[in-house]
């Protein structure tokens, strides 16, 4: 029995096998991904209190944000907090118990315009919170910034 025949028979199912392959699965990758289509729009203004030492952040607008997937980054004066806000939380080090709205692990709920969300520094964070210190809050959605808000404290 002669079987050269065979082989280029067998060579152009295997490569037509693997090309069906490859192509389902980059049209799984492509199709199946998880991206958005329109990037997060967000608006927030803030205020800073220096007295309670108390940052407020109040959503203004734009798409209602999961405060789970939110990060907060803090500096005073150009100088970041020793510890930073681990959102949402009840306790974290560098900070008292109890942060309202959004920033508190017990709202489970959306962040959406209109509400409000704070949190209060411990005397164990750094720098501490002084009145005029200019206090900038970027917000992070992952690794992509959503907003970044500037404001002074009185």
């Amino acid at each position: 029995m002669d079987r050269r025949g065979i082989s280029p028979v067998l060579g152009t199912c295997l490569l037509v096998v693997l090309t069906v392959l490859l192509v389902a699965s980059m049209g799984t990758v492509m199709l199946g991904s998880d991206i958005r289509s329109e990037p997060t729009t967000l608006r927030v203004s803030a205020s800073a209190d220096a007295t309670a030492d108390r940052i407020t952040l109040t959503h203004e607008g734009g798409d209602a944000i999961d405060p789970k997937t939110l990060e907060l980054r803090v500096t005073i004066d150009g100088t970041a907090l020793e510890y930073q806000p681990p959102v949402p939380f009840f306790a974290a080090k560098g900070f008292r118990s109890g942060p309202t709205g959004p920033f508190n692990a017990a709202t489970g709920s959306e962040w959406t315009a209109g509400e409000t969300g704070s949190i209060q520094l411990a005397s164990t964070n750094a720098p501490a919170l002084r009145a005029d210190d200019r206090v900038e809050i970027t917000l992070l959605e992952g690794k992509d910034g959503l907003v970044t808000v500037e404001t002074t404290a009185e």
